[in-house]
């Protein structure tokens, strides 16, 4: 058995081998907390939950660190637009984060650092990086010197000739525009931290390589984040930790984005969807599966029709997960999966592969339950319980149990309504339109009313 993973920084899919054997230590870039969630946000979060997951299921013991940034220009910027302390919006959005986190049955990381916790740590690391000459001060900021670490770029596979960046608001003092700023000095009305340089607050990057030292050591297993972060965050990371002499990530991992008509999901673009809002449209189950079952480096094309497919798909898993239990009461997951999803997700975390596995299954064991084979429909059910554990989409998981109660009624409603829509349009695409208005007008008369838009048909109770 070989875990084997796409590794940014080599730009191919290598064998896993851990620093220490039987163990894995993976850090992930995690939120930034200016605002809420989208989805986008929490598909970074889920697919290495899925990771952690699997890493746990080939018996490895998992360190899994998720840093929260709560500090950082956009935090400033919002507490200066919204008259509000800069740390009342950072702690409401980081609970924003974990509700999001945990509606969608992300395990907790065995630690979460804020960046505000480890000044500390962050000062240490600068001084270090001064006295060896890949830093310096100049107006009280700190800027890393760029051309003193000759790896710098490796990860984007950049040029440093080619590179140019415009000089930001109140980085003065620069001996080079190229340079990043680890540490900004003070200005009114700014939080700060007293330092040997001075009054100021952390930069971005340096946060993550001073939480890593802390709590992984000076090198690790894994290093993750979304794709967007290789530049200008992780190519910064590497260059402050290594230039300190720490050996850092031995493995990259990337995520690709959820988008929206071809664009990143994005809060600036105004095209995010919240996760706060999307599970009161949706199962919070239905949403895993939607982010949970592509390819972490596939990128995900946001759609209604894509969610309506997504939710159909998983139906048809949890119908016959009930079916079985009906027939034969409850039935314990097999203590392997098959050996064919092993093998997926063994290869770089192969969860579409896998998932084609669990189908499969789960048409043999519908076929056992035609043929009134309770052995065999117990025997597969068995086998899909333990799949969708590793994937955290067992719906007769403790997680899950409570689904479908009290704000979730709503999902279990809007399943069963689609379900009666998808006939009604089958009707109509058979030009069988009476049928179709007795279907219209049946909802109608139980409180629903129906408006054909066209994305698909839309369902809401009347009086809304």
């Amino acid at each position: 058995m070989t875990i084997r993973l796409y590794d940014t920084s080599a730009r191919q899919v290598r064998d896993f081998t851990p620093l220490v054997p039987g163990c894995v230590s993976i850090y992930l870039c995690g939120a930034t907390v200016q605002a809420p969630p989208h989805i986008g946000h929490i598909r970074s979060g889920l697919n290495f939950d899925i990771m952690q997951r699997w890493f746990r299921y080939r018996g490895y013991d998992v360190t899994f660190v998720r840093n929260v940034t709560d500090i950082d220009d956009k935090i400033i910027r919002k507490s200066a637009e919204q008259g509000r302390p800069w740390w009342q919006i950072a702690y409401e959005n980081e609970r924003a984060f974990n509700d999001g986190y945990d509606a969608l049955g992300c395990l907790p990381p065995t630690i979460e650092p804020r960046a505000t916790g480890h000044v500390p740590e962050m000062i240490e690391m600068m001084r270090e990086l001064i006295e060896r000459g890949h830093a310096y001060e100049s107006e009280g900021n700190v800027y890393f010197d760029v051309r003193s670490f000759p790896g710098y770029l490796d990860l984007s596979n950049q040029e440093l000739e080619n590179l140019r960046q415009p000089e930001s608001e109140g980085e003065l003092g620069k001996r080079d525009q190229r340079d990043f700023a680890m540490w900004k000095a003070a200005k009114p009305g700014e939080p700060s931290w007293e330092t040997p340089w001075g009054r100021g607050r952390p930069g971005w990057h340096l946060e993550c390589s001073a939480m890593v030292r802390k709590y992984l050591g000076s090198a690790f297993d894994i290093h993750g984040g979304g794709v967007d972060l290789v530049f200008p965050h992780h190519e910064n990371e590497i260059a402050q930790s290594k230039a300190c002499g720490d050996g850092f990530a031995r493995y990259w991992a990337h995520n690709a984005w959820v988008t929206m008509s071809g664009e990143k999901m994005s809060k600036s673009l105004g095209n995010s969807v919240l996760v706060s809002e999307m599970v009161k449209q949706w199962r919070p189950i239905v949403l895993r599966y939607y982010l949970g079952t592509p390819h972490y480096r596939s990128t995900i094309e946001y759609s209604e029709e894509a969610l309506r497919e997504a939710e159909s798909a998983f139906a048809r898993i949890e119908g016959f997960v009930q079916r079985v239990v009906e027939k034969a009461g409850p039935v314990e997951p097999a203590a392997e999966v098959p050996p064919a999803f092993a093998e997926a997700m063994d290869e770089d975390l192969g969860v579409p592969q896998a998932l084609a596995i669990v189908h499969t299954t789960v048409r043999q064991g519908n076929s056992a339950l035609t043929a009134d084979d309770k052995e065999t429909a117990v025997a597969r059910l068995a086998e899909v319980r333990a799949m969708l554990g590793v994937l955290g989409l067992d719906p007769l998981d403790e997680q899950w149990a409570g689904a479908g109660r009290g704000d979730d009624l709503h999902g279990v409603v809007d399943s069963l309504v689609r379900l009666v829509l998808e006939q009604r349009q089958a009707a109509r695409a058979r030009k069988d339109y009476a049928t179709a208005d007795s279907i219209r007008d049946q909802l109608a008369q139980s409180g629903l009313v129906i408006e054909d838009t066209p994305s698909g048909p839309r369902w809401q109770l009347s009086g809304k």
